[in-house]
């Protein structure tokens, strides 16, 4: 991981926690903004742990690194704009994504995994 790579996760890091600790919920009541603090922080630890051997990896390419700071930068704008911690879940319907030929669920299943957007990417793997 360079310097410049290092900074940038650590900048994120330190990001989180800053809006973790001005956070206030939605419903306005004390017990929900708690709750969702205690998310907040409980969740990047755990992301950050999971995501801390990516660097250490030898063949880890810097593509896997830029698609984690992607994730958690695009975590921390929809959670500032729509005023919810959580991730946004995506709603497809069953075999709503159609292949060229065929219905196969083995084509919808890879459809499926392609259209997660990147939000989302570690939040299944942690679920």
């Amino acid at each position: 991981m360079t310097t410049a790579t290092r900074q940038e996760v650590l900048g994120l890091y330190r990001r989180i926690f800053r809006l973790a600790r001005k956070w206030q919920a939605a419903s306005g009541q004390m017990e929900d903004t708690i709750k969702e603090k205690q998310y907040i922080l409980n969740e990047a630890r755990t992301l950050f742990q999971k995501n801390k051997n990516v660097s250490v990896q030898p063949l880890t390419d810097t593509d896997q690194i830029k698609q984690c700071i992607d994730e958690c930068t695009a975590r921390i704008e929809i959670g500032l704009h729509y005023q919810i911690p959580y991730p946004r879940p995506i709603h497809l319907p069953p075999m709503g994504l159609t292949p060229l030929r065929g219905r196969g669920l083995r084509s919808q299943e890879k459809l499926r995994k392609l259209s997660k957007p990147v939000y989302l990417k570690s939040h299944d793997e942690i679920s």
